[in-house]
Order: structure tokens, then sequence, then C-alpha cells
């Protein structure tokens, strides 16, 4: 293991020392798992909460020892905290002889007789001395992603009663109560990614561009999304914006914005066909 390690890496030579214990992306975030048991998933800002964390299939009894002795160093994670799991902070200071400890009584909590026999000596790790990066912990931060987003907003700001807020940790836009436009970035493939809503007639025109995909969770209700990893063609970019606004914009909204003529369906006509066009070449 690198001298210059961060907390990733020590979080994977600690889960991985364990025997027959195999890493599994799950919804974002790695899980360690033993025969098909999850007994850690390390979790960095689930959801935008900050946190560079291992949530721990804890022992009965566990999570609410630790969360009341020591809250700089745990907390109830979400979802599976009503399970008895134990989060724990990596980045607040807590020894990494403790995080072995800990994870093993995981591990051994989830694993087989045999495996739990044969573990011997807990692993000592050398403390990880790099630190993550802002872009690490939440890849929107990245120099990159901040110039989208700063364009994006500008676009999505400047039409009638929009708003911007954040929904599950990633900025979103909103027509009156309505999101239109969203923007994120899985660290499980680090695409920087805008969805907009188009229905579901024009997602089968516009996926023949090998740019756009249906967005999981979102898709089925006629969302698209569009890759701008490497770069973005912003013409295209504020006519899926403007489509989408109009479809979730109140009639107040839309008279204002009709006002100052502001046309949208013929925009993304345009766009389906240049998808149609790229995806023939």
């Amino acid at each position: 293991m690198a001298k210059n390690k961060d907390i990733s890496q020590a979080v994977r030579e600690i889960c991985l020392w364990f025997p027959e214990t195999e890493e599994v992306m799950s919804h974002g975030s790695p899980d360690f798992r033993v025969k098909g048991k999850t007994f850690a998933t390390y979790a960095i800002n689930h959801h935008g909460d900050g946190r560079v964390a291992l949530w721990l299939n804890a022992p009965r009894g566990a999570q609410a020892h630790y969360v009341q002795e020591e809250p700089k160093h745990f907390f109830v994670p979400p979802y599976v905290g009503p399970r008895g799991w134990l989060g724990v902070n990596l980045d607040k200071g807590i020894s990494w002889k403790a995080v072995a400890r800990l994870v093993r009584e995981a591990y051994e909590k989830v694993a087989p007789p045999a495996l739990t026999r044969s573990l011997g000596k807990t692993i000592e790790i050398t403390p990880p001395t790099a630190k993550l990066k802002p872009e690490d912990i939440d890849p929107l931060q990245s120099k990159r992603a901040q110039t989208v987003l700063e364009e994006l907003r500008a676009i999505c700001l400047s039409l009638p009663e929009t708003s911007e807020s954040k929904q599950f940790g990633n900025p979103v836009w909103r027509a009156g109560k309505k999101v239109f436009a969203q923007a994120y970035c899985y660290r499980s493939d680090l695409k920087l990614t805008l969805a907009f809503w188009v229905g579901v007639d024009q997602q089968a025109l516009l996926i023949r561009d090998q740019h756009f995909s249906i967005p999981p969770y979102i898709g089925h209700n006629g969302w698209i999304a569009l890759d701008v990893t490497k770069d973005a063609n912003w013409r295209e970019i504020r006519s899926l914006a403007l489509f989408s606004y109009r479809h979730f914009a109140l009639a107040r909204m839309l008279k204002v914005l009709d006002a100052g003529g502001e046309p949208a369906g013929a925009a993304l006509k345009k766009t389906a066909g240049r998808a149609r066009k790229k995806a023939a070449r």
C-alpha cells in the first residue's frame, strides 16, 4: 500500500484484508461484502451531508453506546441506522486502529464462523496522510463542474420565477415549486451530467446521440440526461432548459416568458434533429 495514501485507500486496505471480502458498487457507494452480506459501506458526501464515513453493520447495542459517548466520531447513518448500523466519521481524528477493530466487529457479525475463526490478529495500518481534495468529496466542486454550473445557473435563473436549491445534495432549478433542471456527478463514473424533462417521445430521438442517456429514477417520467464532462453545447442546453421550464411553469410565468419572445418547441426539435444526424454518421 502506498505510503502517501488517502482515506479511501486506507478504507480499502482495512476492509479488503478480511477473508473473501469483495467490493461492490451500490447506489454510488462501495459496499464491502462477505458471502453476499454487506458489513461496511464507504459513504462520501452522501446526499450532500459532507461526511467521509463508514457505515458499519455493528453488533447490537454498539450504535447507541458509541453515538452517545463520542458524537464527534460516530453518528446514526440514514436508511440503515434504524437497523442498528453505526456511522463512523473518518476525517475527525479517530484512531485507525479503532476503525480496524470496528470493521472487524461488523465483519464478524455477518461472516460464516469458519471465516471468523481464521482471522488472527486484526490488521494495523499506517494512518493515511494525503488529504482528500474538495472534488474527491464532492465531484461538483471541480473546476470543470463549477464552470458548467455557473453557465447553467445563468440560463435557469434568467427565466421567470425560478430559484435554485438542492435535492439529494445536488443543485436543482425550479419553476415555482417544480424542478425543471438538475446537475449531478456520481462518484461511480464521475460523469458530469445535466438533466431536463423532454417527454418520452423526445427521449427516443435524443438518445441516438451518445451524449444523451435516460437517467435512473426519473427517466421513466420523461427526463433526459446530457453528459457534459468534456464539452457542452450551450445553445443546445438552453433549448433543453427552456423546453423543460415550459412544461412545469404556471400560466402566469409563461405569459411573462412569452412577452420576451422565448421560443421552445422549435429549439428542441432542432436539438433532436442534430442528435439524429450525429447518430447517422
